[in-house]
């Protein structure tokens, strides 16, 4: 939290327009917004001006707001400003943080976590935004960057202290770059001739020790309910980062990224199978997201989906399901479901450094597995990234050598020409014992979960195991045609027949959503990163 005997001075006045009072912590900044009527108020001297109007925030029901403070690198600070970008797949937030020695930060979002970042002096001419590809190297400031983004964006609204007038006319492009650092560095070219520059990484909440974070309530609840433009059935809109959301009742895919009022655009999809993991379901793990650093916490089941490998021989196709996970101030991880095991996995900030075809992670070497193309083809519950029909993911899986086999490493590209996005993820196996003791499930489960080997072998000296045999092959092939035609495979008809735990219920469940031969680096985990981090 912010001291007592901070070196910078604050200022008072009440806002021209409205009258209500309007602070200044800094002395160095000469804008801000009123929260009252949002007048974009400059100082003149000793009085405040007014220069125009912001637009009214789109509520998101962050758990940050103005006010709370934390502590970062043991370094005090105090969030005093919000800028709301919008782009082609949704909005992002950048939370102006003022320190206690005057210096300034960016808390933005970045792949359901966040970033700090700082502007740094940029001493070399940069590439035109119009030439920046992702993938492309780059070398900035003495360091080697990967072009991960280049998006089209716009300030939308504004709120609070602000270093500079927000220019909510203009629209801009914003370049995410990557290293091997683990560090994010923003191109913003808002003005063109002299692009700005900041270098960000990543953190948790809960690592900067904050306080006067908002509290859930009801109005996070009531504020973003809508309509299923679809069928009518209302839509709980849960989370702060929500993007698409799936009606439970006609299954329709619903896109919030714009805004939840007028129009809502959306799309109806075929029944896919009812997640193993119900959602709603909070299981614990301890996952390691950086070297040393594991600790059990509660992680709850939002979002389920259902993928297909595409554009492939028959032989070869694979399915794999993907649980997305959530935690309130660590952000996003997901639970993949392949056939060849179980593992979790979340974004990295930074990019693996090349190793001929392997890659080198935190000190890891990871040997290539395979490249392939992947397709969501059923999904449940809210995502923090845009949701698009057939739109396909071009992924290449690697796994950690030696003591490391259980580690992997995702390269996800989306999108296609300029709207690429490159994304990579990192996680580790899991075995199906630890998922059914994380989420506390029924020990009669157990039998489901399991993904070492293929079930329903010739040792069962009965007609019907036989016959369940060539029907299994039967029921692949069907999936594996209907990927292609967005439908899947429906196993409740062998559930009413054979039963929950039978072996022929079991089996049509592990060909539906698994992946035959994918460990799943969770592909789905860079969609949509959010933009730009000032």
């Amino acid at each position: 939290m912010a001291t007592e005997d901070s070196p910078q001075r604050g200022y008072q006045a009440a806002c021209p327009n409205c009258g209500a009072p309007v602070e200044f912590r800094s002395a160095a900044s000469a804008f801000a917004v009123c929260s009252f009527c949002r007048s974009t108020l400059v100082r003149d001297g000793e009085a405040l001006r007014r220069i125009g109007q912001s637009a009214e925030l789109f509520d998101d029901h962050s758990p940050l707001q103005l006010g709370a403070s934390g502590r970062h690198q043991g370094a005090p600070f105090v969030l005093v400003g919000r800028l709301q970008y919008r782009y082609a797949e949704g909005t992002w937030n950048e939370w102006h943080a003022l320190f206690d020695n005057g210096r300034s930060g960016w808390l933005s979002e970045d792949n359901g976590r966040y970033v700090f970042a700082f502007d740094a002096p940029l001493q070399e001419a940069v590439p035109a935004s119009e030439s920046l590809r992702p993938g492309q190297s780059l070398g900035i400031a003495g360091q080697a960057w990967s072009v991960a983004s280049v998006v089209a964006a716009k300030l939308i609204a504004a709120q609070g202290e602000l270093p500079f007038k927000p220019d909510l006319e203009r629209g801009f492009v914003v370049a995410d770059l990557r290293n091997t650092r683990g560090e994010v560095g923003t191109l913003d070219y808002s003005e063109p001739a002299a692009p700005k520059w900041s270098i960000g990484r990543s953190v948790a909440i809960s690592e900067l020790a904050m306080s006067g974070l908002a509290e859930r309530s009801e109005k996070t609840l009531k504020g973003r309910s809508v309509e299923c433009p679809s069928c009518g059935t209302a839509l709980e809109v849960k989370l702060s980062t929500t993007q698409s959301i799936v009606c439970s009742n006609c299954h329709a895919v619903v896109d919030v990224s714009q805004g939840v009022g007028g129009d809502l655009n959306h799309y109806a999809q075929a029944n896919g199978s009812e997640p193993q993991i119900p959602l709603g379901s909070v299981g614990t793990f301890a996952f390691a997201f950086q070297p040393g650093e594991k600790k059990a916490l509660p992680w709850q089941v939002v979002g389920y989906a259902e993928r297909c490998e595409v554009d492939t021989g028959e032989d070869d196709q694979s399915f794999w399901r993907e649980y997305l996970l959530y935690h309130r101030t660590e952000g996003f991880a997901f639970l993949v479901d392949a056939e060849d095991g179980w593992s979790w996995t979340a974004p990295i900030t930074g990019v693996p450094e090349r190793a001929g075809e392997g890659v080198k992670h935190q000190g890891v070497l990871y040997r290539k597995l395979y490249d392939y193309t992947g397709k969501a083809t059923y999904v449940l519950g809210e995502f923090y990234w845009k949701l698009e029909r057939g739109a396909r993911t071009f992924n290449t899986d690697y796994i950690g050598t030696g003591a490391y086999s259980a580690r992997r490493i995702n390269r996800e590209r989306t999108g296609s020409g300029s709207t690429q996005e490159i994304t990579w993820s990192a996680g580790e196996t899991l075995s199906a014992d630890a998922v059914l003791k994380a989420f506390r499930l029924v020990p009669e489960k157990a039998a489901a979960l399991q993904r070492d080997a293929l079930p329903a072998s010739g040792n069962a000296a009965s007609l019907l195991a036989k016959v369940f045999f060539w029907g299994f092959v039967v029921v692949v092939l069907l999936m594996m045609f209907r990927c292609d035609g967005d439908e899947r495979r429906d196993c409740s008809a062998l559930r009413s027949t054979y039963g929950e735990a039978s072996a022929e219920y079991q089996n049509c469940l592990r060909s539906a959503g698994s992946g035959g031969g994918r460990v799943g680096g969770g592909s789905f985990g860079g969609w949509s990163s959010g933009g730009g981090h000032k």
